[in-house]
């Protein structure tokens, strides 16, 4: 059966809700894998058909701990996994632009396929204190993450990508 990694980092909660969703959502359509970001290996990803990635938007940038995942994994895949299909959901205060643009130039070093938009999630926090504090993704935004996940699930599954 094909197989979906979903590799995520959340410090406050958002992403790791946005990321259990997507899991959720795409486990009825093939052999879903979730891992954090500190957890997942190189082998997983060439065990993967196709990724979903989930990050926070941290001072414009990817999440350190998300970087940190593709810094350590990304010359033990180099050509080794190109033209896999993948999608990516980002959680931010404010626009998720940024880390968007520096997901999708990892991304496309590895030469992967992207098959559907950037997911953001703009939680509208500002102060430090609300930027802190552990975050409730609303429910409208949980559908369209398990959305996501389960056509880019669906896709892989049917060999679509």
């Amino acid at each position: 059966m094909p197989q979906l990694l979903i590799v995520y980092h959340s410090r406050t909660g958002g992403t790791r809700q946005m990321a259990e969703a997507a899991c959720a959502g795409a486990s009825d359509e093939t052999k879903t894998i979730l891992r954090r970001a500190g957890d997942a290996t190189p082998e997983d990803l060439l065990a993967a058909d196709g990724y979903l990635f989930a990050a926070p938007e941290n001072l414009a940038a990817l999440s350190g701990e998300m970087k940190e995942f593709f810094d350590r994994c990304y010359y033990s895949v180099l050509g080794r996994i190109e033209g896999r299909p993948y999608g990516l959901m980002v959680c931010a205060g404010s626009d998720g632009e940024s880390a968007v643009k520096q997901a999708a130039r990892i991304a496309s070093g590895w030469r992967l396929k992207q098959v559907q938009p950037p997911l953001i999630v703009c939680t509208h926090a500002q102060t430090p204190e609300d930027i802190l504090a552990e975050k409730t993704i609303p429910e409208s935004d949980l559908a369209r993450c398990r959305d996501l996940a389960t056509a880019l699930a669906a896709g892989i599954s049917m060999g679509v990508f």
